[in-house]
């Protein structure tokens, strides 16, 4: 379904010039251990990207098969009804992250078909927000459902095998909004906040068993996610739409740039400029940072104001960091 479009002023990422404020490990990709090693060009890891039939996950999953990775993507679609854009090389497999039954089953044909498992990639998520008094109880349980517990469910799933191993990478999607919390997007800030949370308390857990954690925290990108946005602010899903259509990255740049993260094994990996920005400027200079959201909410509220509180017809939400919950 195409969104409409919606009468609002032109709207756009913080940018707060902090291109040339001095902060040593944040200028690229932070947190980076100084005594971290890239893993080699071609690893044969055993990999599982849920969502992975498009956007960013699809994007994910070529570039592991390119490094000579073994890759299962998990999507919505039947396992007989394989979607045309997975890739050939790539084995493919049914799974809705909201069901337990089928996470289980998930790890069977892991177990059968490689015997273990090196990296998880819970990608799989939905796009949504929206003015608080306009987001339905629905709108919060199913993004609850999909984006956090969806995110857990594949976690406590295979995490006892990464114990048993002695080894692998739990890689999380979450978004820029897990960091940076902009208006109209509380359903959506939330559980991508709790979805960083979550990494981080398993990166403390998981490290002395030898299982690394990673988070993902892109900023906008080009991506099928509009698809997946709800119907409860029609104004909000203008204003997410045009966040997404006018980023000149697309899914393909953000994957590399994860890669590199992923070699490393750097838990906050936030893939391109806008993010790595923001973040920045959320930590130091928390006033400037505070003033350029304040600006977009009230250029928000007086756009809306102007329009009766509506501004267009249909849809809800933003962002950056997976996929549509069906992966497409």
């Amino acid at each position: 379904m195409r969104l409409p479009k919606v009468s609002l002023p032109e709207l756009s990422l913080p940018d707060l010039s902090l291109q040339n404020l001095p902060l040593p490990g944040l200028d690229r990709l932070p947190f980076l251990s100084s005594s971290s090693s890239p893993s080699p060009a071609d690893t044969h890891r055993r990999v599982l990207v849920t969502g992975g039939a498009s956007g960013l996950g699809l994007a994910l999953a070529t570039a592991f098969l390119e490094r000579g990775d073994r890759v299962i993507v998990a999507d919505l679609a039947p396992t007989d009804d394989r979607p045309d854009s997975v890739p050939a090389d790539a084995h493919y497999l049914r799974l809705d992250v909201r069901s337990e039954d089928e996470w289980q089953a998930a790890r069977a044909e892991v177990e059968k078909i490689w015997g273990g498992l090196d990296v998880l990639v819970n990608n799989a998520g939905i796009a949504q927000g929206g003015r608080i008094e306009m987001l339905t109880e629905d709108d919060w349980r199913q993004i609850v459902d999909i984006n956090l517990l969806g995110v857990a469910r594949g976690c406590r799933t295979f995490v006892p095998m990464f114990k048993a191993q002695g080894s692998g990478h739990l890689v999380n999607t979450a978004s820029l909004a897990g960091l940076v919390h902009p208006p109209t997007m509380s359903s959506y800030t939330a559980v991508k906040a709790a979805v960083v949370a979550i990494s981080e308390s398993l990166r403390w857990e998981l490290e002395p068993f030898g299982v690394d954690v990673s988070v993902l925290c892109p900023s906008f990108f080009r991506t099928n996610l509009a698809s997946s946005l709800n119907a409860s602010d029609p104004a909000a899903s203008g204003f997410a739409s045009k966040l997404i259509d006018r980023s000149e990255r697309g899914a393909d740049e953000i994957a590399s740039e994860v890669m590199t993260g992923l070699d490393a094994k750097q838990f906050l990996i936030l893939p391109d400029p806008d993010a790595r920005k923001s973040y920045r400027a959320k930590r130091f200079l928390p006033a400037a940072y505070a003033r350029t959201m304040l600006g977009m909410g009230q250029k928000f509220a007086a756009a809306t104001r102007a329009t009766g509180g509506a501004g267009a017809t249909d849809g809800a939400g933003a962002e950056a960091g997976g996929t549509g919950a069906t992966g497409t």
